[in-house]
Protein backbone atom coordinates (compact mmCIF):
# COMPACT_ATOMS: atom_id res chain seq x y z
CA UNK A 1 0.00 0.00 0.00
CA UNK A 2 2.82 2.21 0.47
CA UNK A 3 3.48 4.74 2.72
CA UNK A 4 0.77 7.03 4.55
CA UNK A 5 1.40 10.94 4.99
CA UNK A 6 0.71 12.48 8.14
CA UNK A 7 0.17 15.93 8.01
CA UNK A 8 0.39 17.55 11.82
CA UNK A 9 -1.80 20.70 12.79
CA UNK A 10 -1.85 22.87 15.99
CA UNK A 11 -4.69 22.82 17.03
CA UNK A 12 -6.02 25.39 19.68
CA UNK A 13 -3.72 27.96 19.60
CA UNK A 14 -4.55 31.63 18.46
CA UNK A 15 -3.90 33.09 15.58
CA UNK A 16 -1.01 35.92 15.92
CA UNK A 17 -1.10 37.75 13.16
CA UNK A 18 -4.92 38.03 12.99
CA UNK A 19 -5.22 40.03 16.05
CA UNK A 20 -1.77 42.10 15.10
CA UNK A 21 -3.86 42.84 10.92
CA UNK A 22 -6.85 43.56 12.29
CA UNK A 23 -6.39 46.50 14.19
CA UNK A 24 -6.89 49.56 12.13
CA UNK A 25 -7.25 53.05 12.69
CA UNK A 26 -10.36 54.65 12.08
CA UNK A 27 -11.44 58.22 11.60
CA UNK A 28 -14.86 58.30 13.96
CA UNK A 29 -13.92 58.12 17.85
CA UNK A 30 -17.10 56.15 19.84
CA UNK A 31 -16.70 56.83 23.96
CA UNK A 32 -19.68 54.55 24.37
CA UNK A 33 -21.19 51.55 22.63
CA UNK A 34 -22.58 48.32 22.87
CA UNK A 35 -20.73 44.77 23.48
CA UNK A 36 -22.69 41.88 22.64
CA UNK A 37 -22.02 38.55 23.00
CA UNK A 38 -23.33 35.30 21.92
CA UNK A 39 -22.17 32.26 23.85
CA UNK A 40 -23.42 28.79 22.67
CA UNK A 41 -22.30 24.98 23.93
CA UNK A 42 -19.95 25.22 20.33
CA UNK A 43 -18.62 29.12 19.77
CA UNK A 44 -18.28 32.06 21.35
CA UNK A 45 -19.26 35.46 19.01
CA UNK A 46 -18.65 39.02 20.57
CA UNK A 47 -19.77 42.23 18.87
CA UNK A 48 -18.79 45.97 19.69
CA UNK A 49 -21.72 48.48 18.10
CA UNK A 50 -21.94 52.00 18.22
CA UNK A 51 -24.52 53.58 20.82
CA UNK A 52 -27.71 53.33 17.73
CA UNK A 53 -26.77 49.89 16.71
CA UNK A 54 -24.01 50.03 13.73
CA UNK A 55 -21.14 47.10 14.51
CA UNK A 56 -18.05 48.31 14.88
CA UNK A 57 -15.51 45.42 15.33
CA UNK A 58 -16.25 41.81 15.89
CA UNK A 59 -14.37 38.51 16.11
CA UNK A 60 -15.10 34.58 17.05
CA UNK A 61 -13.53 31.74 18.85
CA UNK A 62 -13.75 30.32 15.22
CA UNK A 63 -12.26 33.12 13.43
CA UNK A 64 -9.31 32.96 15.89
CA UNK A 65 -8.08 29.77 14.89
CA UNK A 66 -9.82 27.59 17.27
CA UNK A 67 -10.99 24.51 16.21
CA UNK A 68 -13.58 21.68 17.17
CA UNK A 69 -14.03 21.50 20.75
CA UNK A 70 -12.10 24.08 21.90
CA UNK A 71 -13.93 26.76 20.65
CA UNK A 72 -16.82 26.56 23.59
CA UNK A 73 -14.04 27.10 26.31
CA UNK A 74 -14.03 29.71 28.55
CA UNK A 75 -10.39 30.11 27.51
CA UNK A 76 -11.71 30.82 23.57
CA UNK A 77 -14.19 33.40 24.86
CA UNK A 78 -11.32 35.33 27.17
CA UNK A 79 -9.82 35.37 24.25
CA UNK A 80 -12.41 36.92 21.94
CA UNK A 81 -13.44 39.58 24.10
CA UNK A 82 -9.64 40.43 24.12
CA UNK A 83 -9.48 40.82 20.74
CA UNK A 84 -12.80 43.17 20.56
CA UNK A 85 -11.34 45.06 23.46
CA UNK A 86 -8.31 45.97 21.87
CA UNK A 87 -10.33 46.58 18.69
CA UNK A 88 -12.77 49.17 20.06
CA UNK A 89 -10.03 50.76 22.99
CA UNK A 90 -8.35 51.16 19.45
CA UNK A 91 -11.17 53.44 18.27
CA UNK A 92 -11.61 55.13 21.71
CA UNK A 93 -14.29 53.76 23.64
CA UNK A 94 -14.12 54.23 27.11
CA UNK A 95 -17.77 53.33 28.60
CA UNK A 96 -19.50 49.87 27.12
CA UNK A 97 -23.38 48.69 28.11
CA UNK A 98 -23.14 44.30 27.27
CA UNK A 99 -25.63 42.46 26.11
CA UNK A 100 -25.34 38.62 26.75
CA UNK A 101 -27.29 35.90 25.16
CA UNK A 102 -26.86 32.11 24.98
CA UNK A 103 -26.06 29.43 27.59
CA UNK A 104 -22.46 28.79 26.79
CA UNK A 105 -19.34 28.28 29.22
CA UNK A 106 -17.81 31.42 27.75
CA UNK A 107 -20.56 34.40 29.01
CA UNK A 108 -18.35 35.55 32.05
CA UNK A 109 -14.96 34.90 30.47
CA UNK A 110 -15.74 37.26 27.37
CA UNK A 111 -16.94 40.16 29.22
CA UNK A 112 -13.72 39.68 31.70
CA UNK A 113 -11.22 39.91 28.36
CA UNK A 114 -13.21 42.81 27.13
CA UNK A 115 -12.97 44.74 30.44
CA UNK A 116 -9.93 44.19 31.06
CA UNK A 117 -8.58 46.13 28.25
CA UNK A 118 -9.80 49.21 30.43
CA UNK A 119 -13.40 49.49 29.18
CA UNK A 120 -15.64 50.40 31.50
CA UNK A 121 -18.19 48.50 31.78
CA UNK A 122 -22.05 50.27 32.51
CA UNK A 123 -24.38 47.66 32.58
CA UNK A 124 -24.91 43.71 31.80
CA UNK A 125 -27.94 42.46 30.38
CA UNK A 126 -28.88 38.67 29.93
CA UNK A 127 -31.47 38.57 26.25
CA UNK A 128 -31.26 34.74 26.40
CA UNK A 129 -34.36 33.87 24.76
CA UNK A 130 -36.93 31.89 26.76
CA UNK A 131 -39.37 29.78 25.56
CA UNK A 132 -42.95 30.59 26.91
CA UNK A 133 -44.41 27.39 25.95
CA UNK A 134 -42.41 25.58 22.99
CA UNK A 135 -43.68 23.15 20.08
CA UNK A 136 -46.52 20.92 20.54
CA UNK A 137 -46.13 17.71 22.76
CA UNK A 138 -46.13 14.59 20.81
CA UNK A 139 -49.09 12.40 20.34
CA UNK A 140 -49.42 9.72 23.75
CA UNK A 141 -48.22 6.10 22.76
CA UNK A 142 -50.79 3.74 21.61
CA UNK A 143 -49.62 -0.02 22.87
Amino acid sequence: MGKKRIIEKSGGEMNVEHSKRSIKGSKKKYSSGIFSVHATYNNTKAVVASPNGGTIAWSSSGSLGFKGAKKGTPFAAAKVGEIVGEKASALGMKDAHVVVKGVGSGRESAIRGFSSKGINILSIKDMTPVPHNGPRAPKPRRV
